[in-house]
């Protein structure tokens, strides 16, 4: 790509991205329209790897259709011919729950009860661990669980952004071809730019927006993105003029971190089908494992917070290590000869994501929506830390995305 001159650049072909594409192809097909993304591959952190026909489709990023009934990707699933999977999520009552110990149920009534507290938390915003009680037996495991559910540690997210956590009412599901797939699916009428990193808008000119890439320059009408926060608050894309009050608002929405591990069961008849069980019950730096997911010979493992980040920077084998020990604790020492690497995922090191989901620092959850505003109705944002109840979701990126192409579908000649 050189000089080239289009209506509309989206940047990112992530789910955001690529729905605020299918909408704007959908709603304004008069338009011309390009998706620059700066890696080699589409779909961002919804990414289905096939390391052989053996493994099946692994989701080294988002994995369950949550809220799936009202969730836009099951419907895309189906009409793309895919294959959605409605077994219950090991989460959901009836789930296939793989309990080892007797800690299980006290902790999980500590956890149900550390809930009720955010719930009925009023006045101002706060850190999620002044919900903890002091001294409380179950600390560490509600520690854990919060890390799993943000990212990051309690003592650095809000409690109103949790309490306006709602990714939708029904069961989880997920695509037994993957949820990458699904998203890198969608994309497939695009023209995508890959390898094409954006590092500058400037919007100074009355008639048009400037963006320069590492391939070259567009002019443009209007520009929707969609990159990560981590990315925006680093600010390599540059904006001119700065526009300080995205960059803050990035800043004060980064990304938590949650990293897979997928380890290869020699013989899967020694473990149960598709269930679930957590390393550990009172360690806040434990692991949750699927056991099997959808039948495949595998244990997906998942490890969030500062633990991820620690066996991130260890490497795959010190990932493995880790799982290996705790699944030994848990199921005896004779699985470790059963269980092989395969891969680790490391998405805090992704240079063009920098993170797996975007949390909230006490007193920012508003600032989603500052993050989401259009600025003089040519630059548009979107993505998951733009929506205030279905954050850290693949259809909440979905959703911003359709909403910033509505915006400019509203403004745009």
């Amino acid at each position: 790509m050189t000089e080239n001159e289009v209506d509309v650049a989206i940047i990112g072909a992530g789910a955001a991205g690529i729905a605020a594409g299918r909408h704007l192809m959908a709603a304004r097909p008069d338009l011309s329209l390009v998706v620059l993304e700066a890696s080699a591959r589409i779909g961002g952190r919804a990414r289905t790897e096939h390391f052989c026909a053996e493994l099946g489709a692994l989701d080294v990023g988002c994995g369950w259709l949550h809220g799936a009934r009202t969730n836009a990707w099951t419907a895309i699933a189906r009409k793309l011919g895919l294959t959605i999977d409605d077994a219950r999520a090991p989460w959901d009552e009836g789930g296939r729950q793989l309990e080892t110990n007797a800690d299980a149920r006290p902790a999980i009534r500590a956890l149900e009860a550390f809930f009720e507290r955010i719930n009925s938390h009023e006045g101002e915003d706060a850190a999620l661990s002044s919900m903890l009680p002091a001294g409380g037996r179950w600390n560490e495991y509600v520690h854990a669980v919060g890390a799993f559910i943000t990212g990051a540690g309690l003592e650095r997210s809000s409690v109103v952004d949790l309490q306006r956590y709602e990714p939708g009412p029904g069961p989880d599901w997920r695509v037994r071809e993957g949820y990458g797939t699904v998203v890198s699916a969608y994309a497939g009428p695009l023209g995508i730019e890959l390898q094409t990193a954006v590092e500058r808008i400037d919007h100074r000119a009355v008639d048009h927006v400037a963006i320069s890439t590492s391939k070259g320059h567009l002019r443009v009408k209007a520009v929707i993105v969609t990159v990560s926060t981590n990315v925006l608050a680093s600010e390599r894309i540059a904006f001119l003029p700065p526009l300080p009050k995205k960059i803050d608002a990035a800043s004060r929405l980064p990304l938590g971190l949650a990293n897979k591990l997928f380890m290869k069961v020699e013989r899967p008849d020694v473990l149960p089908l598709d269930s679930h069980l957590l390393g550990s019950y009172r360690e806040r730096r434990t692991g949750a494992y699927q056991i099997r997911p959808l039948g495949n010979p595998v244990v997906e493992g998942y490890y969030a917070g500062d633990l991820a980040n620690d066996l991130e920077r260890g490497g795959p084998k010190d990932a493995f290590q880790f799982g290996l020990d705790e699944l030994k604790r848990a199921l005896g020492s004779d699985i470790g000869r059963q269980l092989s690497l395969i891969s680790f995922s490391a998405w805090g090191s992704d240079p063009h994501i920098g993170g797996s989901y975007s949390y909230a620092s006490p007193g920012a959850s508003d600032l989603r929506r500052t993050l989401a505003a259009p600025h003089d109705n040519r630059i548009f944002f979107a993505g998951e830390a733009c929506s205030t109840g279905r954050y850290s979701t693949a259809h909440g990126a979905y959703d911003t995305g359709v909403m910033a192409a509505q915006e400019l579908v509203k403004t745009i000649a």
